[in-house]
């Protein structure tokens, strides 16, 4: 199984962070980048038509 990548909504960096199969499928939390150190949400589901977790970040609010 695999994953859709992210990028840090601030910097633009790729978001490194690897989601919990056994967490459900649908999962969010906040994160802080590992090159800005800014907090970003991140918000992860699972596609099963493509058969892998689609993870998008957004600035933390």
């Amino acid at each position: 199984m695999s994953q859709t990548p992210a990028t840090c909504p601030h910097c633009g960096e790729p978001v490194d962070t690897a989601v919990d199969p056994g967490g459900g499928e649908h999962q969010s939390y906040i994160e802080d980048c590992a090159v800005c150190c800014r907090p970003m949400s991140i918000t992860a589901w699972y596609d099963p038509d493509a058969n892998e977790f689609v993870v998008e970040a957004s600035p933390e609010v």
